[in-house]
Protein backbone atom coordinates (compact mmCIF):
# COMPACT_ATOMS: atom_id res chain seq x y z
CA UNK A 1 0.00 0.00 0.00
CA UNK A 2 1.36 3.58 -0.49
CA UNK A 3 2.30 5.59 2.18
CA UNK A 4 -0.29 8.46 2.76
CA UNK A 5 1.50 11.35 1.69
CA UNK A 6 2.52 14.10 4.16
CA UNK A 7 1.40 17.77 4.10
CA UNK A 8 3.04 20.93 6.28
CA UNK A 9 0.68 23.97 6.26
CA UNK A 10 2.65 26.62 7.08
CA UNK A 11 0.72 29.28 8.79
CA UNK A 12 2.98 31.04 10.96
CA UNK A 13 1.56 34.25 10.46
CA UNK A 14 -1.62 33.80 11.76
CA UNK A 15 -2.52 36.27 14.48
CA UNK A 16 -6.16 35.60 15.28
CA UNK A 17 -8.38 38.83 15.14
CA UNK A 18 -5.41 40.93 13.03
CA UNK A 19 -4.78 38.72 10.51
CA UNK A 20 -7.86 39.39 8.30
CA UNK A 21 -8.46 37.99 5.40
CA UNK A 22 -5.48 34.92 5.18
CA UNK A 23 -7.11 33.79 9.11
CA UNK A 24 -10.48 33.33 7.37
CA UNK A 25 -8.45 31.56 4.72
CA UNK A 26 -6.89 29.08 6.76
CA UNK A 27 -10.36 28.71 8.64
CA UNK A 28 -12.08 27.70 5.95
CA UNK A 29 -9.43 25.64 3.68
CA UNK A 30 -7.93 23.50 5.94
CA UNK A 31 -11.21 21.51 7.27
CA UNK A 32 -11.79 21.50 3.99
CA UNK A 33 -8.75 19.73 2.74
CA UNK A 34 -8.51 17.70 5.82
CA UNK A 35 -12.24 16.14 4.74
CA UNK A 36 -12.48 16.02 1.62
CA UNK A 37 -8.72 14.89 1.08
CA UNK A 38 -8.36 11.67 3.95
CA UNK A 39 -5.61 10.11 2.10
CA UNK A 40 -3.43 12.98 3.08
CA UNK A 41 -2.28 13.41 6.63
CA UNK A 42 -2.05 17.56 7.00
CA UNK A 43 -0.85 19.21 10.18
CA UNK A 44 -1.22 22.75 10.65
CA UNK A 45 2.40 24.62 11.53
CA UNK A 46 1.45 28.09 13.24
CA UNK A 47 1.76 30.25 15.90
CA UNK A 48 2.19 30.13 19.53
CA UNK A 49 -0.91 32.65 19.18
CA UNK A 50 -2.76 30.99 16.20
CA UNK A 51 -2.27 27.09 18.33
CA UNK A 52 -4.19 28.58 21.17
CA UNK A 53 -6.32 29.98 19.43
CA UNK A 54 -7.51 27.00 17.52
CA UNK A 55 -7.09 25.02 20.03
CA UNK A 56 -9.39 26.64 22.13
CA UNK A 57 -11.69 26.05 18.78
CA UNK A 58 -11.58 22.48 18.74
CA UNK A 59 -8.95 21.98 16.24
CA UNK A 60 -7.25 19.58 18.15
CA UNK A 61 -9.88 16.89 17.24
CA UNK A 62 -9.17 17.84 13.21
CA UNK A 63 -5.59 17.80 12.22
CA UNK A 64 -2.05 18.12 14.44
CA UNK A 65 -1.48 21.51 15.25
CA UNK A 66 2.14 22.47 16.16
CA UNK A 67 3.47 25.88 18.09
CA UNK A 68 6.40 27.06 16.49
CA UNK A 69 8.50 29.46 18.60
CA UNK A 70 7.48 32.74 17.04
CA UNK A 71 4.45 35.07 16.72
CA UNK A 72 4.05 37.85 14.04
CA UNK A 73 4.46 40.87 15.75
CA UNK A 74 8.17 39.69 16.15
CA UNK A 75 9.59 39.90 12.27
CA UNK A 76 13.15 39.23 13.45
CA UNK A 77 12.05 35.58 15.18
CA UNK A 78 9.54 35.12 12.92
CA UNK A 79 12.01 35.67 9.86
CA UNK A 80 14.76 32.99 11.59
CA UNK A 81 12.19 30.34 12.28
CA UNK A 82 10.58 30.36 9.06
CA UNK A 83 14.30 30.52 7.46
CA UNK A 84 15.59 27.51 9.83
CA UNK A 85 13.62 26.19 11.99
CA UNK A 86 10.71 25.29 10.17
CA UNK A 87 12.48 23.57 6.99
CA UNK A 88 14.70 21.41 9.50
CA UNK A 89 11.44 20.36 11.02
CA UNK A 90 9.62 19.45 7.76
CA UNK A 91 13.04 17.27 7.42
CA UNK A 92 12.95 15.61 10.66
CA UNK A 93 9.09 14.75 10.44
CA UNK A 94 9.65 13.24 6.63
CA UNK A 95 6.55 15.92 5.28
CA UNK A 96 6.24 15.25 1.29
CA UNK A 97 5.37 18.94 0.70
CA UNK A 98 5.14 22.20 2.64
CA UNK A 99 1.96 24.72 1.75
CA UNK A 100 2.64 28.03 3.34
CA UNK A 101 -1.18 29.60 3.37
CA UNK A 102 -0.37 33.59 2.83
CA UNK A 103 2.66 35.33 0.82
CA UNK A 104 5.73 34.34 2.34
CA UNK A 105 7.65 31.35 3.15
CA UNK A 106 11.13 29.80 3.25
CA UNK A 107 13.49 29.65 -0.02
CA UNK A 108 14.23 26.67 0.99
CA UNK A 109 11.00 24.45 3.07
CA UNK A 110 12.98 20.72 3.36
CA UNK A 111 10.42 19.36 0.89
CA UNK A 112 8.66 20.42 -1.91
CA UNK A 113 7.00 23.55 -1.71
CA UNK A 114 3.52 25.40 -2.54
CA UNK A 115 3.24 29.35 -1.99
CA UNK A 116 -0.36 30.95 -1.76
CA UNK A 117 0.75 34.74 -2.58
CA UNK A 118 -2.97 36.35 -2.15
CA UNK A 119 -2.09 39.25 -3.81
CA UNK A 120 0.69 41.89 -4.86
CA UNK A 121 -0.38 45.07 -2.80
CA UNK A 122 2.92 45.13 -1.28
CA UNK A 123 4.94 45.63 -4.50
CA UNK A 124 1.83 48.55 -6.41
CA UNK A 125 1.52 50.15 -2.96
CA UNK A 126 2.99 51.34 0.04
CA UNK A 127 1.09 49.58 2.53
CA UNK A 128 4.11 49.27 5.12
CA UNK A 129 6.56 51.41 6.42
CA UNK A 130 9.30 51.85 3.58
CA UNK A 131 11.81 49.19 5.93
CA UNK A 132 9.02 46.35 6.05
CA UNK A 133 7.79 47.47 2.10
CA UNK A 134 11.11 46.83 1.00
CA UNK A 135 11.85 43.59 3.52
CA UNK A 136 8.76 41.92 2.42
CA UNK A 137 9.17 42.34 -1.14
CA UNK A 138 12.46 40.82 -1.31
CA UNK A 139 10.91 38.30 0.55
CA UNK A 140 7.99 37.40 -1.51
CA UNK A 141 9.72 37.62 -4.38
CA UNK A 142 12.38 34.82 -3.36
CA UNK A 143 10.27 32.38 -1.68
CA UNK A 144 7.58 32.67 -5.20
CA UNK A 145 10.82 32.06 -7.31
CA UNK A 146 11.69 29.41 -5.58
CA UNK A 147 8.34 27.86 -5.07
CA UNK A 148 7.93 24.82 -6.93
CA UNK A 149 4.00 26.20 -7.50
CA UNK A 150 1.89 29.53 -6.18
CA UNK A 151 -1.16 29.56 -5.71
CA UNK A 152 -2.95 32.71 -6.24
CA UNK A 153 -6.62 34.04 -5.46
CA UNK A 154 -7.26 35.64 -9.02
CA UNK A 155 -6.49 36.06 -12.28
CA UNK A 156 -6.23 39.63 -11.96
CA UNK A 157 -3.57 38.39 -9.20
CA UNK A 158 -1.82 36.11 -11.20
CA UNK A 159 -1.04 38.86 -13.82
CA UNK A 160 0.39 40.96 -10.99
CA UNK A 161 2.27 38.70 -9.37
CA UNK A 162 4.00 37.79 -12.50
CA UNK A 163 4.89 41.34 -13.54
CA UNK A 164 6.41 42.45 -10.59
CA UNK A 165 7.40 38.98 -8.13
CA UNK A 166 8.77 37.69 -11.67
CA UNK A 167 7.30 34.18 -11.15
CA UNK A 168 6.71 32.46 -14.63
CA UNK A 169 2.88 32.83 -15.26
CA UNK A 170 3.19 29.11 -16.28
CA UNK A 171 3.62 28.24 -12.05
CA UNK A 172 1.02 30.25 -10.93
CA UNK A 173 -2.62 28.42 -10.46
CA UNK A 174 -5.46 30.42 -9.79
CA UNK A 175 -7.94 29.06 -7.64
CA UNK A 176 -10.83 31.17 -6.56
CA UNK A 177 -11.81 31.38 -2.47
CA UNK A 178 -14.72 30.25 -0.99
CA UNK A 179 -17.53 32.63 -0.29
CA UNK A 180 -16.25 33.93 3.06
CA UNK A 181 -17.18 32.18 6.68
CA UNK A 182 -20.29 30.90 7.67
CA UNK A 183 -22.66 32.91 9.41
CA UNK A 184 -22.76 33.48 13.23
CA UNK A 185 -25.72 31.42 14.70
CA UNK A 186 -26.91 33.86 17.10
CA UNK A 187 -26.11 37.25 15.93
CA UNK A 188 -25.89 40.42 18.30
CA UNK A 189 -29.58 41.98 18.34
CA UNK A 190 -30.37 44.73 16.11
CA UNK A 191 -31.34 47.28 19.49
CA UNK A 192 -27.87 46.13 20.96
CA UNK A 193 -25.64 46.97 17.88
CA UNK A 194 -27.39 50.27 17.25
CA UNK A 195 -27.16 51.45 20.70
CA UNK A 196 -23.90 50.19 21.20
CA UNK A 197 -22.61 51.72 18.11
CA UNK A 198 -25.09 54.96 17.99
CA UNK A 199 -27.02 54.25 14.79
CA UNK A 200 -29.88 55.47 16.48
CA UNK A 201 -32.82 55.06 13.82
CA UNK A 202 -30.27 55.24 10.25
CA UNK A 203 -30.00 53.14 7.49
CA UNK A 204 -26.43 51.22 7.78
CA UNK A 205 -24.19 51.88 4.96
CA UNK A 206 -21.76 48.83 5.96
CA UNK A 207 -17.82 48.65 5.07
CA UNK A 208 -16.02 45.27 6.57
CA UNK A 209 -12.42 45.68 5.96
CA UNK A 210 -9.39 46.24 7.71
CA UNK A 211 -8.51 50.25 8.09
CA UNK A 212 -5.85 50.20 5.65
CA UNK A 213 -5.12 53.35 2.98
CA UNK A 214 -5.20 51.13 0.07
CA UNK A 215 -8.70 49.64 1.32
CA UNK A 216 -9.42 53.69 0.73
CA UNK A 217 -12.31 54.20 3.59
CA UNK A 218 -11.75 57.99 3.16
CA UNK A 219 -13.41 57.80 -0.29
CA UNK A 220 -16.82 56.57 1.79
CA UNK A 221 -16.44 59.40 3.68
CA UNK A 222 -15.99 61.88 1.69
CA UNK A 223 -19.82 60.05 -0.10
CA UNK A 224 -20.93 60.87 2.88
CA UNK A 225 -22.11 64.50 2.13
CA UNK A 226 -23.61 63.75 -1.07
CA UNK A 227 -26.31 60.66 0.67
CA UNK A 228 -29.30 61.27 2.26
CA UNK A 229 -28.61 62.21 6.04
CA UNK A 230 -30.41 59.19 7.36
CA UNK A 231 -27.19 57.20 5.98
CA UNK A 232 -24.92 56.39 8.27
CA UNK A 233 -21.43 54.62 7.11
CA UNK A 234 -19.88 51.67 9.57
CA UNK A 235 -16.38 50.40 8.78
CA UNK A 236 -16.09 46.89 10.59
CA UNK A 237 -12.41 46.28 10.99
CA UNK A 238 -9.43 46.14 12.53
CA UNK A 239 -7.78 49.62 12.81
CA UNK A 240 -4.18 49.86 11.78
CA UNK A 241 -3.20 54.01 12.13
CA UNK A 242 -5.10 55.04 9.23
CA UNK A 243 -8.35 54.75 11.37
CA UNK A 244 -6.84 58.47 12.87
CA UNK A 245 -7.00 59.50 9.46
CA UNK A 246 -10.42 58.64 8.58
CA UNK A 247 -11.68 60.11 11.61
CA UNK A 248 -10.04 63.31 11.43
CA UNK A 249 -11.77 63.36 7.85
CA UNK A 250 -15.02 62.57 8.63
CA UNK A 251 -14.58 65.43 11.76
CA UNK A 252 -13.43 67.68 9.17
CA UNK A 253 -16.37 67.25 6.76
CA UNK A 254 -18.66 67.72 9.49
CA UNK A 255 -19.56 63.93 8.93
CA UNK A 256 -18.21 62.20 12.24
CA UNK A 257 -22.03 61.48 13.94
CA UNK A 258 -22.95 59.86 10.66
CA UNK A 259 -19.45 57.36 10.41
CA UNK A 260 -18.86 55.01 13.12
CA UNK A 261 -15.71 53.31 13.39
CA UNK A 262 -16.33 49.87 15.35
CA UNK A 263 -13.09 48.74 14.76
CA UNK A 264 -12.67 44.96 14.87
CA UNK A 265 -15.89 42.44 15.80
CA UNK A 266 -16.66 39.41 16.48
CA UNK A 267 -18.70 36.79 14.55
CA UNK A 268 -21.79 37.80 15.88
CA UNK A 269 -21.18 41.36 16.06
CA UNK A 270 -20.68 41.35 12.40
CA UNK A 271 -23.20 38.58 11.44
CA UNK A 272 -25.77 41.05 13.38
CA UNK A 273 -24.73 44.22 10.94
CA UNK A 274 -25.01 42.36 7.99
CA UNK A 275 -28.93 41.83 8.93
CA UNK A 276 -29.35 45.30 9.26
CA UNK A 277 -27.26 46.87 6.51
CA UNK A 278 -29.09 48.70 4.22
CA UNK A 279 -26.57 48.53 1.71
CA UNK A 280 -22.60 47.72 1.91
CA UNK A 281 -19.82 49.35 -0.12
CA UNK A 282 -16.07 47.96 -1.04
CA UNK A 283 -13.95 50.95 -2.00
CA UNK A 284 -10.84 49.75 -2.24
CA UNK A 285 -8.07 50.53 -4.97
CA UNK A 286 -6.47 46.77 -4.98
CA UNK A 287 -7.30 43.64 -3.79
CA UNK A 288 -5.76 40.51 -4.52
CA UNK A 289 -10.04 38.74 -4.16
CA UNK A 290 -12.93 40.73 -2.13
CA UNK A 291 -13.95 38.65 0.23
CA UNK A 292 -16.32 41.23 1.81
CA UNK A 293 -18.00 41.01 -1.57
CA UNK A 294 -18.94 37.44 -2.12
CA UNK A 295 -19.97 38.06 1.99
CA UNK A 296 -22.60 41.13 1.28
CA UNK A 297 -23.84 39.02 -2.21
CA UNK A 298 -24.25 35.48 -0.34
CA UNK A 299 -26.27 37.40 2.07
CA UNK A 300 -28.71 39.47 -0.59
CA UNK A 301 -27.13 42.43 0.85
CA UNK A 302 -27.66 45.72 -1.74
CA UNK A 303 -23.46 46.58 -2.74
CA UNK A 304 -21.51 49.18 -4.55
CA UNK A 305 -18.27 48.15 -5.27
CA UNK A 306 -14.86 49.49 -7.03
CA UNK A 307 -14.68 48.78 -10.50
CA UNK A 308 -11.13 47.30 -10.45
CA UNK A 309 -10.57 44.29 -12.58
CA UNK A 310 -10.23 42.04 -9.49
CA UNK A 311 -14.07 42.82 -8.07
CA UNK A 312 -15.08 42.65 -11.73
CA UNK A 313 -13.60 39.17 -12.03
CA UNK A 314 -15.65 38.06 -8.60
CA UNK A 315 -18.86 40.00 -8.73
CA UNK A 316 -19.91 39.93 -12.38
CA UNK A 317 -22.94 41.85 -13.14
CA UNK A 318 -24.07 41.42 -9.43
CA UNK A 319 -22.92 44.48 -7.90
CA UNK A 320 -23.36 48.89 -8.84
CA UNK A 321 -19.80 49.94 -9.89
CA UNK A 322 -18.21 53.30 -8.96
CA UNK A 323 -14.73 54.71 -9.78
CA UNK A 324 -12.09 54.38 -6.67
CA UNK A 325 -11.49 58.20 -6.62
CA UNK A 326 -14.82 59.47 -6.97
CA UNK A 327 -16.85 60.42 -3.87
CA UNK A 328 -19.78 61.62 -5.82
CA UNK A 329 -19.91 59.17 -8.12
CA UNK A 330 -19.83 56.46 -5.45
CA UNK A 331 -22.36 58.28 -3.95
CA UNK A 332 -24.80 57.79 -6.89
CA UNK A 333 -23.73 54.13 -7.05
CA UNK A 334 -24.79 53.58 -3.13
CA UNK A 335 -28.21 55.43 -3.24
CA UNK A 336 -28.58 53.13 -6.93
CA UNK A 337 -27.87 50.38 -4.34
CA UNK A 338 -30.14 51.58 -1.81
CA UNK A 339 -32.71 52.44 -4.18
CA UNK A 340 -33.19 48.75 -5.29
CA UNK A 341 -30.90 48.63 -8.36
CA UNK A 342 -29.72 45.17 -7.26
CA UNK A 343 -30.33 41.49 -8.23
CA UNK A 344 -30.20 39.84 -4.73
CA UNK A 345 -31.34 36.62 -6.60
CA UNK A 346 -28.73 37.08 -8.98
CA UNK A 347 -25.75 38.22 -6.30
CA UNK A 348 -26.66 34.94 -4.46
CA UNK A 349 -26.86 32.67 -7.20
CA UNK A 350 -22.98 34.53 -8.06
CA UNK A 351 -21.74 33.78 -4.75
CA UNK A 352 -22.82 29.97 -4.72
CA UNK A 353 -20.46 29.57 -7.61
CA UNK A 354 -17.39 30.20 -4.78
CA UNK A 355 -17.18 27.24 -2.45
CA UNK A 356 -14.59 26.46 0.29
CA UNK A 357 -14.74 22.79 -1.51
CA UNK A 358 -14.21 23.64 -4.48
CA UNK A 359 -11.00 25.87 -3.06
CA UNK A 360 -9.90 22.68 -1.57
CA UNK A 361 -9.96 20.61 -4.27
CA UNK A 362 -8.44 23.02 -6.73
CA UNK A 363 -5.47 23.09 -4.28
CA UNK A 364 -4.99 19.74 -3.62
CA UNK A 365 -4.84 19.07 -7.38
CA UNK A 366 -1.77 21.81 -6.90
CA UNK A 367 -0.15 19.43 -4.71
CA UNK A 368 -0.53 16.46 -6.69
CA UNK A 369 0.65 17.98 -9.75
CA UNK A 370 3.83 19.54 -7.82
CA UNK A 371 4.43 15.39 -6.54
CA UNK A 372 3.90 13.73 -9.46
CA UNK A 373 0.41 12.63 -9.02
Amino acid sequence: MTPSRRVALNALFLNPGVTGGPETYVRELVPELVGRHPGTRFTLLTSPRGARALHADGWGGLLPVVALPADDDQPARRTLVETLYLPDLVRRRGFDLVHSLANRGPVRAGARHVLTIHDAIFFTHDTLGLVSTIGMRAVVRAAGRGADAVITDSAAARAEIAEHAGVPVDRIEVVHLGAGRPAASAPTPEPELRDRLGLGRSRVLLCVAALRPHKNQELLVRALPHLPDDVTLVCAGHGEGYEQRVRALAEELGVANRAALAGYLGDADLEGLWRIAAAAAFPTKVEGFGLPVLEAMRRGVPLACSAIPVLREIAGDAVQWFPPDDPAAAAAAIERALAGGYDADGARDRAAEFTWARTADQTHAVYDRVLGG
